[in-house]
């Protein structure tokens, strides 16, 4: 019986040259095609979060697609975390810095309590910032950033490095 990192591992696929030449970009779609490895990977983030958590933020937007099971099996809110303009007032936002450019991310400020502790979920963890971005706007809403989720880490980014001044928590599920 192989172990969930090697069965993660034998489903994600390596795209050369996207989004750009040069790039190996890691395309985690296939583990949707496979309903029972999908369960399993929920299952080992709610595992490492039970009793730690009080709120589950997804990035979106891939951090929405197993974030929401997150939250529903701990019986906890699910927060929706967007790119500008996507949801409605009253929100609070984040700008960040890209390779080429800046984004800026949104919560509803309503949907964060004083004192929430926050599991902010996404797909991969490459330089952090979006994930950093999150916990940023966690913080303004009053919340705790307590552990960060993520499928996969290209660790090659240390994007850990920008995310352990918010919580040392970082569970990831495969490194590259």
């Amino acid at each position: 019986m192989s172990t969930l990192q090697e069965k993660i591992n034998q489903t994600i696929v390596d795209v050369n040259d996207f989004p750009k030449e040069g790039i190996v970009y890691k395309d985690i779609t296939p583990l949707f095609l496979n309903p029972e490895l999908s369960g399993e990977i929920v299952d080992a983030f709610v595992e490492k979060a039970k009793g730690k958590v009080d709120i589950v933020c997804g990035i979106e937007s891939r951090g929405f697609l197993y974030g929401i099971q997150i939250a529903q099996k701990l019986n906890v809110p699910f927060v929706l975390i967007r790119k500008a303009g996507k949801l409605p007032p009253p929100t609070i936002s984040e700008s960040y810095d890209l390779e080429y450019g800046q984004a800026t991310i949104e919560v509803n400020s309503n949907y964060i309590k004083d004192g929430a502790r926050v599991l902010i979920h996404d797909d991969v963890l490459a330089t952090g910032g979006t994930a950093e971005a999150c916990a940023k706007l966690v913080e303004k809403c009053g919340g705790k950033t307590t552990q960060f989720s993520f499928i996969v880490d290209l660790t090659f980014l240390n994007g850990k490095d920008k995310l352990t001044p918010f919580a040392t928590d970082i569970v990831t599920l495969i490194e590259y």
